[in-house]
């Protein structure tokens, strides 16, 4: 068996599908290709990937992308029960409807913070933006009033998609105070597997964003 996931640490969606891999305790390579320094665009791995982005996944000569499908790909084929992604139907349709909801909204809006800070000289968040992500956290504060995990009692997949989006938020400072069970959810994702790792890569993230801000 060979599985290869190319990754970028500074990447949220790229350490979710990093921690999925890890939680679900898949043997797996790990190759850094840097965004930064515009590795994605080597032809090497064009003819791998395309779309050239991270994270992408070989696993014995299939290749597939987007953090999310990966994660799903590897609880199916390689976890050892699906405690991480749920057989059961409606139990999955949660865990998808959330994974949707990172994928589709949450990681979206914090992209729209970070990346003109990032990459067009913005040195500061406009209000907007700040609103419109604060919305989308106060429906993962929702969704976490009646549960433990984001999608249950139990940590699934879209526990590590939306950790990896939502730690990339906190390493820049965002303020959570007003979002008490996202609070306590981010204590308890302290404990998955590959939790520091994947903080090492946020932190990384947000010393990035952090100083090109005025």
């Amino acid at each position: 068996m060979s599985v290869k996931l190319y990754h970028f640490p500074i990447s949220g969606p790229s350490r979710g599908a990093l921690l999925a891999a890890r939680a679900i305790e898949v043997p797996i390579e790990v190759e850094i290709v840097n965004l930064f320094q515009k590795e994605q665009m080597k032809e090497s791995f064009l003819k791998i990937n395309p779309q050239h982005c991270v994270p992408t996944l070989d696993d014995d000569g299939f290749i597939i992308w987007e953090s999310r499908a990966i994660a799903c790909y590897l609880a199916d084929k390689y976890g050892k029960d699906d405690q991480y992604y749920p057989k059961d139907l409606k139990k999955r349709a949660l865990v998808n409807q959330r994974l949707h909801f990172d994928g589709s909204s949450l990681y979206v809006k914090i992209r729209a913070v970070c990346f003109p800070i990032l990459f067009l000289g913005e040195k500061e968040i406009k209000k907007p933006l700040k609103d419109d992500l604060n919305t989308t956290l106060g429906f993962l504060d929702q969704f976490l009033s009646n549960s433990k995990w984001v999608a249950g009692d139990h940590p699934t997949i879209a526990d590590t998609s939306i950790y990896a989006s939502v730690s990339s938020i906190l390493a820049v400072g965002w303020d959570i105070s007003g979002f008490p069970n996202i609070e306590r959810w981010v204590k308890s994702c302290s404990a998955l597997p590959g939790a520091e790792e994947n903080d090492a890569g946020a932190k990384a993230f947000g010393e990035a964003v952090k100083k090109n801000l005025a």
